[in-house]
């Protein structure tokens, strides 16, 4: 049922967060599964392309990178339904359910022989050749990948928001609530991509690929089951129609009195109604980007209906909706940064794959025996340190932050981010001094047992890339971590599935970014610095380039934070927002 404002400021604070702790192992256990079912699926998609549905490299890749690239992009549209019209709880329910369904297609595209083609040799004239997948194989598997980027395009930017939403940051324990939930968030994500990358992985390879479709597909339909198993207790917020339209009006209202001269910060001269329903924070007034504030100047032709909003609200604007603007545009610099670090964490999935491939991956069991590391496993040593170190800073770290600093979460957001930035530039430039020993060693200590399909294998160990993999999974839960907290409590409430979305879209930028760098770089340097033989490169100048432009972007990132007010303070950077009077005390429904 619904409860207005004073019902919901009235509850109990123990009683608020009962509820919230209450609701927390449906959420985590709903997120543990969803991600294990949705990175079990995705993770090895490229090898399920070539190896069961005969596409040759490029095409899959191309598929690939299609998929991958929609996923991200998908999630400003369902934030956007979400915050529009759906809700959170809503779209995460019928987002689930689309991932469900793409899973159990994908699964039966592998088990039912008439929906992928035969196995190379069989049904074919030549002997041992492979058919290509028909039309309707195709299109079957097309629906499938389609039912996933639905999915991921609701769940991604909501599921986060939504468990945070179980928790009253009107309280001490709530708020501390919320700062636990997001290190944990992030701990059960890597947690299901080391699953994913090991035990689902050999499973699809090793065994079969319609088991090894059918266990993520069973592990989202677990996914789905505890999520709606918690619906009774779940704290749902209502949307409140378009965010955009607000922003609009702003914009538009400021642009037609743009020759009004700028508003001093005298209250009585500006609008400042609150529609009684509105779930987001009071915000005070700033001065900054002052020319936004002429939107709410009160003018002799600015009528006002009965309730007092503004009667025409595309000329008259609050001070509120002036100010969630400005909280949007504040984050923009701040987003622009989180692009350019990326770059480093995409370089230590993709070149660290082909360092690997030259290196000596063996493990000795005893002076003849050995296992062989595949090359991209390696990977998922960034996740292992990352797993270790969030239950450590959060149980150990923070609290002793906390009692020097008095923050909630030992220091800021945007201070987290920074160690973060300082950490990547360290791991690109160690990972440069690593590919120097590499390359100088496989030029005069090639290990003669074995040559690698691009060239001579370097006697190196490749157990050396391991620090920078270790280094940058505890950047990342430095500073992507940080970045997902700070979008969904710096921007308005009504929006915080968009701001959730701002993440997967920038790590689709920072893609890209990487993608067009290492194509200016290879055709800069006529193929000399990224050659398919990194013996005959010089893959140590690209890191070494990559982590200077890093420093470049901490700079920037710098200057930002210094700038930066948080929502709802007046402070440039320096003190985290109180939160303030927040949707808990507006229309929430139980």
């Amino acid at each position: 049922m619904e409860r207005n404002n004073e019902d919901v400021h009235n509850l109990d604070e123990a009683k608020v967060n009962y509820k919230g702790v209450k609701a927390l192992p449906f959420v985590v256990g709903n997120e543990t599964f969803e991600k294990l079912g949705t990175t079990g699926t995705s993770s090895n998609l490229l090898v399920y392309l070539t190896d069961v549905f005969h596409m040759k490299t490029i095409t899959a890749t191309t598929l690939m990178n299609i998929f991958h690239g929609s996923t991200n992009f998908s999630t400003l549209f369902g934030a956007f339904l979400c915050d529009t019209y759906f809700g959170r709880y809503k779209t995460l329910g019928y987002a689930s359910i689309a991932s469900l369904m793409g899973m159990v297609v994908l699964t039966l595209t592998a088990t039912i022989e008439r929906l992928h083609p035969p196995d190379c040799g069989k049904g074919s004239a030549a002997g041992g050749a492979c058919l290509e997948p028909t039309p309707w194989q195709i299109a079957f598997l097309l629906f499938g990948l389609g039912l996933l980027i639905i999915g991921a395009g609701g769940i991604r930017p909501c599921n986060l928001a939504f468990g945070a939403d179980q928790f009253n940051p009107n309280t001490a324990s709530g708020k501390l609530g919320i700062n636990s939930f997001f290190n944990w968030y992030y701990f059960t994500f890597t947690f299901a991509m080391i699953i994913s990358l090991t035990i689902i992985v050999y499973v699809q390879t090793e065994v079969s690929w319609a088991w090894g479709l059918a266990i993520p597909a069973f592990l989202m339909f677990l996914s789905c089951a505890l999520f709606f198993m918690g619906s009774w207790i779940y704290v749902k917020l209502e949307p409140q129609g378009s965010p955009f339209t607000s922003v609009m009006r702003v914009l538009v209202a400021a642009l037609k009195k743009r020759r009004l001269p700028s508003p001093d910060q005298q209250w009585p001269s500006l609008f400042n109604h609150i529609p009684s329903n509105s779930i987001n924070s009071k915000l005070p007034y700033t001065d900054q980007f002052s020319f936004l504030n002429k939107a709410a100047i009160i003018t002799p032709e600015d009528k006002f209906k009965s309730d007092g909003s503004a009667d025409d609200p595309w000329t008259l604007c609050s001070t509120q909706q002036v100010e969630e603007v400005k909280c949007l545009v504040r984050v923009i610099p701040i987003w622009g940064a989180a692009i350019m670090y990326h770059v480093a964490t995409t370089q230590q999935q993709t070149y660290v794959v082909f360092q690997a491939l030259q290196s000596d991956r063996r493990l000795f069991f005893g002076n003849t025996h050995y296992f062989k590391i595949p090359a991209a496993s390696y990977t998922i040593f960034t996740m292992i340190g990352l797993t270790i170190w969030i239950p450590f800073y959060d149980r150990i770290v923070v609290p002793s932050l906390r009692r020097i600093t008095s923050r909630e979460g030992g220091i800021t957001l945007l201070q987290k981010m920074g160690i973060g930035m300082v950490i990547a530039i360290v791991t690109m430039f160690i990972s440069a001094l690593v590919e120097q020993k590499r390359r100088n060693l496989a030029l005069t200590q090639p290990l003669c047992e074995e040559t690698g399909r691009r060239a001579a294998i370097s006697s190196m160990s490749a157990l050396w890339l391991v620090p920078q993999l270790t280094l940058i999974g505890l950047s990342e839960a430095f500073t992507v971590i940080a970045q997902v907290e700070f979008y969904y409590k710096e921007f308005p409430e009504n929006m915080r599935s968009i701001g959730g979305s701002l993440s997967f879209v920038g790590l689709a930028l920072s893609n890209y970014l990487s993608g067009f760098m290492v194509t200016v770089v290879h055709s800069l340097t006529t193929g000399n610095w990224l050659p398919e033989d990194l013996n005959e490169g010089r893959l140590d100048y690209f890191y070494f380039m990559v982590s200077g432009l890093e420093a470049v972007n901490l700079g920037y990132f710098v200057l930002c934070s210094k700038w930066y007010k948080y929502k709802g303070s007046g402070s440039h950077g320096v003190d985290e927002m109180d939160f303030g009077k927040t949707e808990f005390e507006k229309t929430v429904v139980y």
